[in-house]
């Protein structure tokens, strides 16, 4: 039994004489470290310092902002600035703050989101899944589109509005005397050009090449047995892509809506170009008009709670789906 035991035993005492095996545990003070988080401290403190100014000085009075240390914090809190900011600064010819310029982005974003998400992802399962002929070519002009810059399209743009509404117009006017039998009045018209429903259409064109590149990146990464077994079953292109494949894309549906949110709320270009009444301007145009006023009393305080104001919508989107927006981009580019 000794005999057994001390030869049972003889490895183990080897090993503890040995030592610990493995790398050695860093130092949490070591100097990659001490670099490292220093670097990353600057950087933050970099970005974060502006947002902090903004945010003490919307809540600071004039008297206050007057003295000149825009570093240091309130000496008397108040909320008049984002309520004259919302309510009541002038835009222009209306005076009535952000809030009318909130809900035109509203409706302006929630149309061009939900379109441009939907057809980008039925674009890239097509593209990734149900290759055709010619594919891989149209999939290249799609992207040579995204890098075509902004400021070029835009006046042909204005043509192709103008041009889409008569057409729209005059098509309604030859049809509406069928469908109603001569009895209705067909006096209506259609405008694209200077209509909310024609910046909608804008945003989504401008939105489908880099949306589609996600979707078919992130359903490339999609084992193909889930596919060909769908196939064998007997599903068909639509029961395979909202049975199977779009409960699998949250995550890559969280970015390219982040992405559409982000660049759509913030736009001004296409707001400013594409809209012709001020009643319709979008809240960056309307930020716009309340920073560079030269009338009256620079009100800093005001700015910066408009400037907060505006910005409001896709930071509150982004840190609600923070997770799902990095596990998105990560799945999507690993495949091209």
């Amino acid at each position: 039994m000794l005999n057994a035991a001390a030869a049972v035993t003889q490895p183990l005492r080897g090993t503890l004489a040995a030592g610990p095996r493995g790398p050695k545990p860093k130092n949490k003070f070591s100097r990659s470290n001490i670099i490292i988080y220093g670097t990353l401290f600057v950087v933050a403190l970099y970005y974060a310092l502006p947002l902090y100014v903004m945010i003490v000085t919307s809540l600071k009075g004039l008297p206050e902002i007057r003295m000149g240390n825009i570093f240091a914090p309130p000496l008397e809190v108040t909320f008049e600035p984002w309520v004259k900011a919302w309510q009541e600064a002038c835009t222009g010819i209306n005076c009535d703050g952000l809030s009318r310029g909130f809900w035109n982005s509203v409706r302006i974003l929630i149309p061009s989101v939900i379109l441009s998400v939907a057809i980008a992802s039925v674009n890239g399962y097509a593209l990734s899944m149900w290759k055709f002929k010619g594919s891989e070519v149209f999939f290249t002009i799609l992207m040579i589109g995204a890098f075509i810059p902004y400021q070029v399209m835009l006046y042909p743009i204005v043509i192709l509005l103008r041009d889409g509404g008569n057409f729209l117009t005059d098509t309604w006017q030859n049809v509406c005397p069928i469908i109603t039998l001569g009895q209705g009045t067909c006096d209506g018209t259609v405008q694209l050009y200077g209509s909310l429903t024609g910046l909608v259409l804008v945003h989504v064109a401008f939105g489908m090449p880099i949306n589609t590149l996600l979707f078919r990146n992130y359903f490339a990464s999609i084992p193909e047995e889930l596919f060909k077994a769908a196939r064998v079953d007997g599903a068909g292109f639509w029961a395979i892509f909202f049975k199977i494949i779009l409960p699998m894309s949250l995550p890559i549906c969280v970015v390219a809506l982040i992405i559409q949110v982000t660049g759509i709320w913030n736009d001004f270009l296409f707001g400013v170009t594409y809209i012709s009444s001020p009643d319709r301007y979008p809240m960056t145009v309307q930020l716009n008009n309340i920073v560079n006023s030269v009338q009256g009393v620079k009100e800093y305080n005001v700015n910066m709670a408009a400037t907060l104001l505006t910005g409001l919508v896709p930071l509150v989107i982004y840190f609600a789906s923070g997770k799902l927006f990095v596990r998105g981009i990560a799945a999507g580019a690993v495949k091209g």
